[in-house]
């Protein structure tokens, strides 16, 4: 895009404070416009098809479909979609399953302030930003041929497995991401396959295990 035209912005996160804590940091730059703000996954996609943003930057925590779903669904609709993910979420299990997902960019909510603002501008141009701390990890991963045990998982399968280890119910996860009880129960049973546990209480310590459900 011209170097003279805003970046028109689409903030997704559920907390109304983080919304207008990232207003007042925006603002710092005279490149940016935020010209919507969603509260879910559900919002976010709408309002991305209704306005066309240049930029997406989305929370993972939403309630609804959830980041990581409103991520592929978007994608799936526009596949040039930019979106920046930042989150609190610190391992490297929830950037590449971002990734996966079709995000151009990973930041989390200890970087920077200013960091925001050169993520956005770069994923605007066309390229990617990924934290560098976590940038590292990654790579450190890769050269070590570190897949981990949610490698195999899809980005659905990942994200109905956070939903198990925090305790949510078959019912409940259908009712959340509005899919039928029965679908959500053959996922239940491929994860538990594919992460060879037997349990929900499994389930959760390997999370715990891993640092994506805290104990």
């Amino acid at each position: 895009m011209s170097d003279n035209k805003k970046i028109r912005i689409l903030l997704v996160d559920d907390h109304a404070v983080v919304r207008a804590g990232y207003q007042m940091l925006l603002k710092q730059s005279d490149r940016t416009e935020i010209i919507a703000e969603a509260a879910s996954g559900e919002q976010a996609c709408k309002l991305f098809m209704d306005l066309s943003p240049d930029v997406v930057v989305m929370d993972l925590s939403l309630p609804g479909i959830g980041g990581l779903e409103a991520i592929r669904r978007i994608v799936l609709k526009d596949a040039n979609a930019r979106i920046l993910v930042f989150s609190m979420y610190e391992d490297t299990v929830f950037v590449d399953q971002a990734v996966r997902a079709g995000a151009k960019g990973y930041l989390t909510k200890n970087s920077a302030p200013e960091t925001l603002i050169t993520a956005i501008e770069e994923i605007a141009r066309g390229g990617i930003y990924i934290d560098p701390e976590i940038a590292q990890h990654l790579a450190f991963q890769k050269a070590r041929a570190e897949t981990g045990p949610f490698s195999n998982l899809s980005t659905r399968e990942f994200e109905i497995f956070c939903l198990l280890a925090e305790g949510l119910n078959t019912s409940e996860i259908a009712k959340r991401l509005s899919i039928g009880y029965k679908t959500a129960a053959n996922y239940s049973t491929q994860i538990k396959n594919k992460l060879q546990v037997n349990s929900v209480a499994e389930l959760a310590r390997l999370a715990i295990r891993h640092n994506i459900l805290q104990a």
